[in-house]
């Protein structure tokens, strides 16, 4: 009875009758919301990530295992079908190595990619430093140059494939026309390489251009105006200035074009299919013909001729890194 009379007693006057406010009551947070309200960020961005983590795993991530395991196996058709492939280990790749195809067909993926890098950046930046000075139509021809890029593979090769002809394409109807031999461009060991290689040029020289030029865009004109004041004459002020600036852009685009060329396959095999006598082999058409081109595939050769290609552009990547690491350090 005397408990319940004191907790009934009023409570004595607060700061509030003195006319003074008090402060809002705020419930005390349980045990479990701090834990709640910590963890919530890492959920969300957890949730965000795993569309991102599920399509690298399933696109990416599995078909390198899934090449990976072919390599280091000796599958046939049936062992697809049936399972029970036996493991190997590196047998497949020292066949590779031992095969004779191998070091004509390193050469010429380190000719075509070196020569289509070569060609591709070059007229791609001098086409973006044109495009830098606005002319009337500048936008328009602009646009025109993303063509090549825009279409199809096949549609590009098989273009290329006509106007090279040895007897109706209209490469060697000008040369006639203009007093020179024909060529045989698609099936002479000599010529082979060098016409899928001009392909390959003219449908990357669009993605080149379009990079730089974005890259020239960011380079402030009060650089080139202060090096014109100075003195400087245009080729000076593209040497110390534009060139040095961009630098980053001009890495990246050629780390992408250099992946790209790598992994080229479409262009060559409907142009040349890697011929005559193997003159325009790369290790993707080679990789391709083990596999799926003889009645008697090579599963196992020719994923391990496809890990090598993965392994030469992963070695650039890595370089790339190292590289910009080293520039952001200093």
């Amino acid at each position: 009875m005397n408990r319940t009379a004191r907790t009934a007693q009023p409570a004595p006057p607060t700061t509030a009758a003195r006319g003074t406010a008090t402060p809002a009551v705020t419930a005390t947070p349980t045990a479990h919301e701090p834990r709640r309200r910590r963890h919530s960020p890492q959920w969300t961005a957890w949730g965000f990530l795993a569309p991102v983590v599920l399509y690298l795993g399933a696109f990416y991530a599995y078909p390198l295992y899934r090449n990976l395991d072919v390599s280091l196996r000796d599958y046939t058709v049936r062992s697809f079908v049936q399972g029970g492939a036996p493991f190997t280990g590196f047998q497949n790749y020292r066949a590779v190595l031992h095969d004779p195809t191998f070091w004509p067909a390193l050469t010429h993926t380190v000719l075509f990619t070196a020569v289509s890098l070569l060609f591709q950046y070059s007229i791609g930046l001098a086409l973006a430093v044109f495009f830098t000075r606005h002319f009337p139509l500048s936008a328009t021809l602009r646009a025109l140059f993303l063509v090549p890029w825009l279409l199809p593979l096949i549609v590009s090769a098989s273009t290329w494939s006509w106007m090279l002809n040895s007897d109706s394409g209209v490469v060697n109807a000008a040369l006639h026309a203009l007093g020179f031999g024909g060529v045989n461009w698609l099936t002479s060991p000599t010529w082979s390489l060098v016409s899928v290689t001009v392909a390959n040029i003219w449908i990357g020289v669009p993605f080149n251009l379009v990079v730089l030029y974005s890259g020239l865009q960011a380079i402030p004109d009060s650089l080139h105006e202060a090096a014109a004041l100075d003195g400087a004459n245009a080729w000076q002020r593209f040497r110390r200035i534009t060139f040095p600036l961009l630098r980053p852009v001009s890495a990246i685009t050629l780390l992408l074009g250099l992946v790209y060329t790598l992994k080229v396959f479409d262009i060559i095999w409907i142009m040349t299919k890697g011929g005559p006598s193997d003159s325009s082999t790369t290790f993707a058409t080679w990789s391709y013909r083990l596999g799926f081109g003889n009645l008697l595939p090579q599963f196992g050769p020719g994923a391990a001729v496809g890990n090598l290609l993965v392994l030469i552009a992963l070695a650039f990547g890595l370089l790339y890194i190292r590289v910009q690491r080293k520039q952001n350090a200093s």
